[in-house]
């Protein structure tokens, strides 16, 4: 039984990965199908829509869950350390107490001491541990790596600025080879849908995925799993989730943000506009390869930084950045196996990884400019329930 609830719960997250959503996959017994009504009902506050909220009143309903899973990551535990299961608004554990006291300390600490942004989060002390380090580790290898770590891990959070200016390519430069890496601007337009074939890979499983892209920005993917297809969709305006014996999720705010950008078959010819500010941060290595870095800001929106291979020109990562009330949850996605696809050059292989877990889809067929209906990106009624509001 605990394994099929691991599977269960491990193939909810790749949806949301896949999505770039990030609702935690521990609370969704109670929050999915809470999350899904607000859409219908127009945006709420948490305290509207959620039993018991204290600290973090005034906030979108749809920010809570993600705030939930920033702290379950910066712990590195689940929902029921804090929360008794299956009954999220009690009040019987006291690290739930704990970390409202802990919560309200990180608001006071920024807002007195770095006139109100975040530079303070609960990752900051924790690093994925309940309880925070108070001494320094004596000088090993292994501490050593764990310090440069960290170190590169915040800078990737807060996008801090560097202190000189690092020689390479112009961003617009790499922007432009990436282009023509991959086919050129006149291949990419011409592209007007993708319908692909593959497996996808968490752990030692493997379950078939189908992924169809059509311009414009619409995209829907099933993955085929032994209790049924769990789906990511996104129609170019609106977008949601669908697992196994669980009802509709909608996405919101940054999860609207990520599968605009994965149903973009335009991408690359899109890139050098979608952005206020970009800058070159310098090469790291991505795998056995050097890449340029590339961190682009967007107005209204979280950053994304890009790494370009040096010699190909190809991007091999992508990361971008889900904002909660409590920090940015980041999402790796790292591409691969670059290959032919009609006119243009695609990944046939992606890594998509979150602080909850990874995954890897690899891709065995495409057919490229092939007809696709536009039902299958028709979002599914609501039940009947769902559609008279939620029970009194």
């Amino acid at each position: 039984m605990r394994r099929k609830r691991s599977l269960i719960v491990v193939i909810g997250m790749i949806g949301f990965v896949v999505a770039g959503g990030m609702v935690m996959s521990g609370a969704r017994g109670q929050s999915a199908g809470a999350l899904g009504q607000s859409g219908s009902a127009g945006p709420k506050k948490a305290e509207e829509q959620f039993k018991n909220i204290e600290v973090l009143k005034g906030i979108p309903a749809d920010q809570l869950i993600p705030g939930m899973q920033f702290i379950t990551t910066s712990l590195g535990v689940e929902c029921e350390f804090c929360h008794v299961e299956g009954a999220f608004e009690k009040d019987d554990k006291k690290p739930k107490q704990t970390a409202r006291k802990m919560m309200e300390m990180m608001f006071a600490i920024n807002k007195e001491n770095f006139e109100g942004h975040r530079e303070v989060t609960c990752y900051s002390c924790h690093r994925g541990s309940p309880k925070p380090v108070g001494m320094p580790p004596v000088m090993t290898e292994e501490a050593k790596a764990g310090m440069g770590g960290a170190k590169k891990g915040a800078e990737g959070g807060d996008e801090a600025e560097e202190k000189s200016e690092p020689s390479g390519p112009a961003p617009e430069q790499l922007f432009d080879k990436y282009l023509q890496a991959v086919g050129g601007a006149r291949a990419i337009e011409k592209t007007t849908s993708r319908v692909m074939k593959g497996t996808i890979t968490f752990g030692d499983r493997n379950v078939p995925i189908e992924i169809f892209s059509k311009d414009p920005e619409k995209r829907i993917s099933f993955t085929h799993t032994p209790e049924g297809d769990s789906v990511t969709a996104f129609d170019g305006h609106e977008g949601w989730l669908s697992f196994p014996g669980r009802p509709v999720h909608e996405m919101h705010g940054p999860d609207i943000d990520a599968a605009a950008m994965d149903a973009d078959l335009h991408f690359a010819a899109h890139l050098k506009g979608m952005f206020s500010e970009s800058r070159l941060r310098g090469t790291e290595k991505v795998g056995d390869r050097e890449a340029y870095v590339v961190v682009g800001r967007r107005e209204g929106k979280t950053p994304l930084r890009l790494y370009f291979d040096e010699q190909s020109g190809l991007l091999v990562r992508l990361v971008r950045f889900g904002e909660t009330p409590l920090g940015r949850l980041p999402t790796q996605i790292d591409y691969a196996d670059y290959r032919g696809a009609g006119a243009v050059k695609i990944p046939f292989r992606w890594t998509l990884a979150r602080p909850g877990g990874r995954f890897t889809i690899q891709i065995s067929e495409v057919k490229e400019n092939v007809p696709v209906d536009e039902a299958k990106f028709a979002k599914p009624p609501a039940p009947a329930a769902d559609q008279k509001g939620p029970a009194k």
